[in-house]
């Protein structure tokens, strides 16, 4: 550490914060910022140096560290992400300081613990506000934390249900958002409540379906679960046609690691039990946290057409399951454009790709025509412009069918 250090033997005080960088003469307003609110109660560490000195005793009394880094340290990523992990497992709070560093490596900081991010060079205030909230952030989380708990969980006990296109263009989305919307308007007398969340985070669609502004607040929830509870959920949700809750994909193509299984895992926990019915958009790429959601999934609706690349990919997608020992007895197989009943030969082909494949088939969904198009740049669900169009007509048969199996479940428990 640098001479500042020396505060750490003037009392039970000692060096409460540090700065940590490659090298922090490069960033001097900090330096001339950090001794006018701290004094000599602060010292300086190289990334290097800060792994150790973070594993020590010296760091029982530090309450935040403020990690100074610009493109040339994009390089040595792995090694900050490492620091804040292991201040963050300390209780001891980060300030990023970043120079021109792209927004990957930030999401990436963030999820490994940073809390607060600046932008250098410093604007006026901007290291005292951060700070501010620093000093205070330990005793608010104490505080929130009973009551946080409390909210996590409501009354309910919802009933789950992932969409996954095995393929592009097999029409995931469309069947996601209008099986929710049908869900939500399955009983007249008492009308479920519902939540549909689009869980894919590059290119999701489901805001653009349902014509809904995507809100900042979704990337705050999906950058900090630990603490998430129906209120921080709600803040994300946008409201659709005044009843249905969506979660939309963030504003900004984010990486899919963005989020861990365990953030999904909260995420759907708290819906589940403030809803009676939770749809999740999946995104098409298989990621680490897809076995989280198959596992808290009721029905995993799997997504195809009656083609070659549905079938290989239906194939791979199968062996990935078993192979990760994941619940594929969970995994219900949808039909998407399904033959009609003017195609003589639709059916023997059908049953010709399941037997290939091993599977069954249980959910053949027909082709909606331009209709599906039109419902989908109007930002209205089909019920609401094509009542009568086949496609509704199968999926509204199957949200009737999933309500009316939950609702014997219910009353049999």
């Amino acid at each position: 550490m640098s001479d500042s250090d020396d505060g750490a033997e003037t009392g039970a005080g000692g060096i409460i914060a540090c700065t940590i960088s490659r090298d922090v003469q490069n960033f001097e307003l900090l330096i001339e910022d950090m001794e006018t609110e701290l004094g000599d109660r602060w010292g300086d560490l190289s990334i290097d140096d800060a792994s150790a000195f973070l594993e020590q005793s010296e760091a029982n009394n530090v309450q935040f560290v403020a990690i100074a880094l610009d493109v040339e340290d994009e390089g040595d990523l792995v090694k900050y992400a490492d620091v804040i992990r292991k201040a963050a497992a300390r209780g001891i709070k980060v300030i990023v300081v970043a120079e021109e560093v792209s927004p990957t490596v930030l999401y990436q900081l963030t999820r490994a613990g940073a809390k607060e991010f600046i932008p250098y060079p410093l604007p006026d205030g901007a290291l005292r506000e951060a700070i501010d909230r620093v000093k205070t952030a330990t005793d608010a989380e104490a505080a929130a934390e009973a009551p946080a708990k409390a909210k996590k969980g409501g009354n309910k006990e919802g009933v789950i249900l992932a969409v996954h296109g095995l393929c592009g263009g097999v029409g995931s989305t469309t069947f996601a958002v209008n099986l929710a919307w049908e869900l939500l308007n399955i009983d007249k007398k008492v009308e479920p409540k519902v939540c549909l969340i689009d869980f894919d985070l590059q290119f999701g669609a489901v805001a653009t379906y349902l014509d809904l502004p995507r809100r900042e607040a979704v990337f705050e929830l999906l950058s900090d679960t630990s603490n998430v509870d129906f209120d921080s959920l709600d803040q994300a949700l946008v409201t659709f046609g005044e009843k249905m809750k969506v979660l939309t994909a963030p504003s900004d193509i984010l990486p899919l690691d963005l989020i861990s299984s365990e953030d999904v895992g909260r995420i759907l926990e708290v819906a589940r039990t403030n809803f009676d019915y939770v749809v999740v958009d999946m995104p098409k790429t298989m990621v680490q946290w897809t076995e989280a959601v198959i596992n808290a999934s009721h029905v995993y609706f799997a997504m195809m057409e009656l083609d070659m690349r549905s079938a290989q990919n239906t194939l791979r997608t199968i062996r990935a399951f078993k192979g990760e020992d994941m619940p594929v007895e969970k995994m219900r197989y949808v039909l998407s454009r399904a033959p009609g009943m003017t195609d003589l030969t639709g059916k023997s082909r059908i049953k010709r790709l399941a037997e290939s494949l091993d599977i069954a088939i249980e959910t053949l969904m027909p082709d909606g025509g331009k209709q599906i198009l039109t419902a989908c740049d109007n930002g209205t669900p089909l019920a609401d412009v094509a009542a009568k169009n086949p496609l509704r007509k199968e999926i509204q048969k199957l949200a009737l069918s999933i309500h009316a199996v939950n609702q014997s479940v219910s009353k049999a428990a």
